[in-house]
């Protein structure tokens, strides 16, 4: 056995759990002790700072200089109470990871002495250096200057002994170079539209609120067999490596009950959560082995966004303390279920309305039909924009594989409620309605309550379903930030709400009534994106034929996809609804596009690597092992008699020749196609090179080295394998 591989089994085998000790029986006594939120502004701020960040939270108002040092100074004494030493503005680059500096609380006073000082200037800007981050040409490299800004919707927190100030980051343009920053822009331009339209109903509403629960799926790996993959350790997935004879075939991993190790990480995760604030609530085995998820009670989508992305960084600390490496790739192992995190998407009114769910009379139900209608005809117009958020060179990997929807859209409401749809389109006339018919429809909406709450359907298969009271976007990658898809459904649901408000006023404006044109408005648009509509199989093959008979998109090339930013209709939603500008979004295009061809030649130089330095000199030895054995028979068997003994050995002979011979051809060949696409100096033309010419190269090489892994023998491989690396507790 290789040394690298002996000792990494030799590890996993001394392995136990972690003890891990309650702060407290009592949830309450701790349950955000890490977070500068209400309550604890109250006790360390003066009434007229804590009224000034109620003001900014809830209605925008400025803080004043004065009022930004006084907030400053009660959350420095918060923090030190907790023997923080240092600050940073947390904010979320274009990287799918967070990014912080920190800064001692140290300065000089008046006259020269050190004290420790944290002023509001400093709370609300800083200038870190933005000449590394993606920017995607929006800058250049000897313009650094960027700027963070604090948020004040999201309350500040520590971390070991650092306080934690979550902020936007941009340029020194103003343009965005982070994910906050547009989230909140889509988050607001939700709220105007939708407070529009639900005015039309109920007057008394003056603010809608996107809430988000996310589920995040991820892997576990023993740590010791981590640091034994070099391809785990630098591109976050196996690049190699034979399906192990048992995985997932027999459903026994899934809700199973969790190893003692795991259940001891998954303890000290939830305590540290819920210091921070985060409420966690669900944790379980998912489907494949070795794979898990854990979700908290859903939360406003900028707060929920912020704690998506805390959490993965607080995964990856504590996993170490247990022995674990966290993987957050979307398919890390060839062959079994892949990771999602799965977005619980609804929109609430400040009146306790959820518009995702049925009304308590025909009015209400009224209400909730023309946003769960909105939703569809959102997903119909901007399928290819949706797309776009949530593909990547990792998630292209898990999308369209039997655990994932396809990367085809398509909406799922169940059968009771599509059946309310299709009878209201065949109910309202393109004449004018009669009272009796307004009537008899609005008393048939009301039945909606009655037949829906206790019969919600839920399709898995579906990357865009109904739930009962919220849509679940199930296409998103585990290892994406959770606003690049929200970006795009809120700013979509925005425009798409806008468009029928006008629709419906201009209806109003030739002599309909308020409710004849709100139900011809809805008739059409049902009419319209009927085809989104899909009740069955999403991993199906049929489906992917009927999808295409319909007119609905199937890309799956990743460059095609990230392209779809840059249409006219997605332009009309992102750069319309002032989400981004101009510069803004092809800036992000740039960066995508970027990431995609880095993750591909990361991914081929890796492979190369392993594959010409690991696997070939392992097949050669033991190649010469057998050609030792044959000439050994040679000498003791009669001519006959050793060409029937010898062939099956002189075969595996010749297979692993080919084999080695095919690996170091294909090696050469992609390195040669990888410095062919790095001459390309254009983005796009450089990431579609790499898609054709130098991503085929990663499965071909693959299939044999897949192959040597079987025939040669297990003690001198020089990798863990499948069966080790997905069942060691």
């Amino acid at each position: 056995m290789s040394k690298m591989r002996f000792i990494a089994l030799n590890e996993l085998s001394s392995r136990k759990p972690i003890e891990v000790c309650l702060p407290s029986n009592k949830l309450s006594d701790y349950y955000a002790s890490r977070v500068f939120d209400k309550k604890t502004m109250q006790e360390y701020l003066p009434k007229e700072a804590y009224k000034a960040v109620i003001d900014a939270i809830e209605i925008g108002t400025p803080i004043s200089r004065e009022k930004a040092d006084l907030i400053a100074n009660g959350m420095r004494n918060w923090a030190k109470s907790f023997g923080v030493t240092h600050y940073t503005h947390w904010f979320q680059p274009l990287t799918d990871g967070t990014a912080e500096k920190h800064d001692g609380f140290i300065d000089f006073s008046d006259d020269g002495d050190v004290i420790e000082r944290f002023s509001g200037k400093l709370l609300i800007q800083q200038e870190p250096d933005a000449s590394s981050f993606p920017s995607g040409g929006i800058r250049n490299t000897f313009e650094a200057r960027g700027y963070t800004a604090w948020d004040v919707s999201s309350p500040a927190f520590i971390v070991d002994d650092t306080l934690c100030i979550p902020t936007i980051f941009v340029s020194y343009t103003g343009d965005a170079l982070d994910y906050k920053t547009p989230l909140l822009k889509a988050l607001n331009a939700v709220d105007k539209a939708a407070t529009g339209v639900a005015q039309l109903f109920d007057k008394n509403v003056n603010k809608v609120s996107v809430n988000l629960g996310w589920e995040q799926e991820y892997f576990l790996v023993d740590s010791a067999l981590y640091n034994a993959r070099p391809d785990l350790c630098l591109t976050g997935r196996t690049l190699m490596g034979h399906s192990s004879a048992k995985d997932q075939q027999l459903d026994d991993h899934y809700f199973g009950s969790i190893p003692p190790r795991v259940t001891n990480f998954m303890k000290d995760l939830e305590i540290e959560c819920h210091k921070l604030g985060i409420p966690v609530k669900t944790r379980h085995n998912e489907v494949a082995p070795n794979q898990f998820e854990f979700a908290p009670i859903f939360e406003d989508a900028n707060l929920a966004n912020d704690h998506n992305q805390l959490v993965m960084d607080l995964m990856k600390r504590i996993a170490q303390k247990h022995n674990f490496n966290v993987l957050f790739h979307e398919k890390p192992y060839s062959g079994i279920n892949g990771s999602g995190k799965h977005n619980n998407w609804s929109l609430q009114t400040d009146t306790g309305i959820n518009l995702f769910a049925p009304g308590k009379n025909p009015k209400g139900n009224m209400l909730f039909i023309t946003f769960i209608v909105n939703a569809m005809m959102m997903v119909y117009k901007n399928q290819d924009l949706l797309r776009a958020s949530i593909v990547s060179a990792s998630n292209a990997h898990r999308l369209g594989a039997n655990e994932a929807p396809p990367s085809i859209l398509s909406v799922f409401l169940g059968k009771y409620l599509t059946k309310m749809l299709d009878e209201l389109v065949e109910q309202v006339g393109d004449k004018k309605m009669t009272p009796e018919e307004k009537t008899a429809l609005k008393l048939g909406i009301g039945r909606i309550p009655e037949i829906l709450i206790d019969n919600t359907d839920r399709n898995r298969t579906s990357p865009f379903a109904f739930t009962g009271n919220r849509f679940e976007f199930r296409a998103a990658g585990s290892s994406s930030n959770c606003a690049a898809s929200m970006i795009v459904i809120n700013a979509s649901m925005a425009h798409q709400l806008n468009l029928f408000r006008d629709e419906v006023e201009n209806l109003i404006k030739l002599g309909n009534g308020k409710d004849e044109a709100i139900f011809k408005v809805l008739k059409k648009m049902i009419k319209d994106s009927k085809s989104i509509r899909f009740e069955g199989d999403g991993y199906s093959d049929n489906w992917k034929l009927e999808a295409q008979k319909r007119g609905l998109s199937n890309i799956n090339s990743v460059p095609e996809a990230i392209l779809k930013y840059e249409t006219k209709s997605s332009k009309e939603v992102l750069i319309g609804e002032n989400i981004f500008n101009e510069r803004e979004l092809k800036s992000r295009i740039e960066v995508e596009l970027e990431k995609y061809v880095k993750k591909i030649q990361i991914e081929s130089r890796v492979l190369g690597d392993l594959t010409i330095n690991h696997i070939v000199p392992i097949a050669v030895i033991y190649q010469n092992r057998l050609l030792e054995n044959l000439i050994g028979m040679k000498q003791i068997f009669e001519k006959d008699e050793y060409e029937q003994l010898s062939e099956a050995r002189r075969n595996l002979v010749k297979e692993i020749s080919e084999h080695v011979s095919s690996i170091k051809a294909m090696v050469k060949q992609m390195t040669e196609e990888r410095k062919i696409a790095n001459r390309i100096e254009e983005i796009k033309e450089k990431s579609f090179e790499y898609e054709k010419n130098v991503n085929p190269y990663l499965e071909s090489i693959r299939e044999h080295v897949d192959a040597l892994e079987m025939e040669i023998d297990n003690e001198i491989w020089p990798l863990p394998k499948y069966r080790e690396l997905l069942f060691a507790k």
